[in-house]
């Protein structure tokens, strides 16, 4: 398939902008430009409320979403994407706000600790503790603690296949674990689409190495926690909602994943969008196909939650 019209026209205009590559800037400038590029309208929901939950290293920002004032709602507990560098609550307040309009489900967007400042497994650890305490704790907030799905994008899927796992080997039953176009492997040699869609679509090859390197030492890089490619044993993990983009480099390794899911019979749903880069689902502003993708991924909640 082509690129979409208006995937074409969005990466025309970023390359009259000139701009550097991640690797040849600064963390600083990266989240300065990210801060700066334009966000999609807010879903307006009748709660959004600011909170606290303990972790690791002192008290981790969350914050609440909710379509309705409801009680017992299942919990999506979500981890923003940005390559574990970039990115807070507020700068994907847009997308947690549209999964709480779509699927009814109270979302927590976790304000995890960043790299390179808090490297592997802080950012981890710290979407670990808010799922845990949820698990324990939900009620307090009104929602069911026995509903939860864990769900993010790119590097937050990456996180969200961590908790995955450690649910799984601490016993933490999940209903699902939504990856949006994930980062599952450090190694890019393996999957075809490193090289296919590796530059000029947005997000490069050369950007996953300079994100990987901030995020996790190489003393760190055969923990599934941090990079899931090195994981085993798949059997027992939380059934799976993954979506990838064709023109994405990440395709290849997130959609090797999710068939490694299904050969260990973990209930699996995959679907690749033609026509689409990396980051088109929080980029329905720019980028049409991104209302399926969201019509999607709240079809898969509503069914995991039933």
């Amino acid at each position: 398939m082509p690129l979409d019209r208006d995937v074409a026209e969005m990466l025309a205009t970023l390359a009259a902008l000139q701009a550097p590559a991640l690797s040849d800037g600064t963390v600083v400038a990266a989240r300065s430009n990210y801060n700066d590029a334009p966000k999609p309208d807010r879903d307006p929901l009748a709660l959004v409320r600011d909170h606290t939950v303990p972790g690791p290293a002192g008290n981790i920002a969350v914050r609440l979403y909710a379509l309705k004032h409801q009680t017992d709602l299942p919990i999506v507990v979500f981890f923003h994407g940005g390559g574990w560098v970039l990115s807070n609550i507020d700068g994907h307040d847009p997308i947690a706000r549209r999964i709480a309009a779509r699927s009814g489900a109270l979302v927590v967007s976790v304000g995890y600790r960043l790299a390179p400042e808090d490297p592997f497994p802080a950012p981890h650890d710290d979407c670990w503790a808010v799922t845990a305490w949820l698990a324990e704790h939900g009620n307090e907030w009104g929602a069911n603690p026995n509903k939860i799905a864990v769900c993010g994008d790119s590097a937050g899927g990456n996180l969200a296949a961590g908790v995955a796992i450690r649910a799984r080997d601490e016993g933490l039953a999940l209903a699902l674990q939504a990856l949006i176009y994930p980062c599952i492997d450090d190694l890019q040699s393996d999957y075809p689409s490193m090289s296919e869609n590796g530059e000029g679509l947005f997000l490069t090859a050369a950007d996953m190495v300079w994100f990987w390197n901030h995020f996790v030492p190489a003393a760190h890089r055969s923990d599934p926690h941090a990079v899931p490619a090195r994981l085993g044993q798949m059997a027992g993990l939380a059934p799976a909602f993954v979506q990838t983009a064709e023109f994405d480099p990440l395709r290849d390794e997130g959609e090797r994943y999710a068939q490694r899911l299904v050969a260990a019979g973990v209930p699996t749903t995959l679907i690749r969008y033609p026509g689409v880069v990396h980051g088109f689902v929080t980029r329905w502003h720019a980028i049409a196909r991104a209302e399926q993708a969201h019509d999607d991924l709240a079809v898969a909640l509503e069914q995991a939650f039933s």
